[in-house]
């Protein structure tokens, strides 16, 4: 009997994702030692600092950097969360933000500033509606994933003893993200923390609208979790990359089967489903050929913020199961 190759893995548990985990769906020719860790925030550091997997879920725009300053780990294309984000900035009513160019020369709370929420909030803010986001400034109550990154000047740290929600609550910021990426938690980003209410209304009333409108004209479709495969076990064993792709593509099949059905129905899934009135049957597409324009999108605009030293090939970022 051939050995199998014994690979470790920490992906998040999703209705996608948990064939592979649970082992219905065995990674072929692989041994695989599936970890839970939570916050799965807790695994990118981990990864990005000291290479502890040999598969690991990144979120993207920590990937593009890590990779930028020569992580030794690569990306098949398989992306394993999907958002707009054009919502979730939220204001305080008596900021006097009555339109997204006000926010210049504003203090905008966010977990890390490379978090990739905050990369494609900025985008959006950037390229749809005319803000200058170097002329906002950046308040993080967290250290960024990859230590070498070198922050621009408008970011600063939230002061000693203080948090990104304390702060909005004083009025000492005029936005913040939502939820964990911001002001929607208190408490050490890496190692647990309390999430709370905020409620204050998002900057676009009609976001959902924009992200439909920006979709049907660019393609570009924002991309969260991204898996990575430690570079040293594709060059010994260059069939890794097709057998997780070809797992985790059987286990999103079966989980779209029943999205379809309508047996996948929480509210995760429900926000899928509707993604498919706009971005086809497949809401969670895979694969490079469906994706060019979104890296694309991402890999620049990280650049303009930034987040990269310099500019990063597709080459460079990912590795092509269907080409081996």
């Amino acid at each position: 009997m051939t050995q199998k190759l014994p690979l470790t893995f920490a992906v998040a548990e999703m209705p996608h994702t948990s064939a592979v985990r649970n082992g219905s769906i065995r990674v072929d020719g692989v041994e695989g030692n599936f970890l839970t860790i939570h916050p799965q925030i807790a695994a990118f550091r981990r990864m990005v600092r000291d290479v502890e997997f040999d598969v690991c879920e990144l979120a993207p725009t920590t990937y593009i950097i890590a990779r930028a300053y020569g992580a030794p780990f690569v990306a098949p294309p398989i992306f394993v969360l999907r958002k707009f984000h054009h919502s979730g900035l939220l204001v305080r009513p008596d900021a006097g933000i009555r339109e997204p160019k006000d926010l210049e020369g504003r203090k905008v709370g966010v977990r890390a500033y490379s978090v990739t929420t905050g990369a494609w909030t900025r985008q959006a803010l950037m390229e749809d509606l005319g803000v200058d986001c170097s002329k906002v400034t950046w308040v993080v109550d967290d250290e960024e994933h990859v230590t070498q990154l070198k922050l621009p000047s408008n970011v600063e740290h939230v002061p000693e003893g203080s948090s990104l929600y304390d702060m909005i609550q004083a009025g000492d910021l005029a936005a913040g993200f939502g939820g964990n990426a911001g002001v929607g938690r208190t408490g050490n980003p890496t190692g647990g923390w309390k999430e709370v209410d905020v409620d204050f209304p998002d900057l676009l009333p009609n976001a959902e609208a924009l992200e439909w409108d920006y979709y049907r004209r660019t393609g570009v479709y924002p991309m969260h979790g991204t898996i990575v495969v430690r570079e040293s076990v594709l060059k010994e064993n260059p069939w890794v990359a097709k057998a997780i792709y070809e797992a985790f593509d059987e286990a999103k099949q079966g989980w779209l089967s029943k999205l379809n059905s309508g047996e996948a129905n929480s509210a995760s899934d429900k926000r899928y489903a509707k993604l498919q009135q706009l971005v086809g049957n497949d809401p969670l597409p895979y694969g490079m050929d469906a994706n060019i324009q979104t890296v694309q999108a991402l890999e620049e605009t990280a650049f303009k913020q930034g987040l990269t030293p310099r500019r990063m090939s597709l080459d460079e970022l990912f590795f092509d199961p269907a080409k081996v």
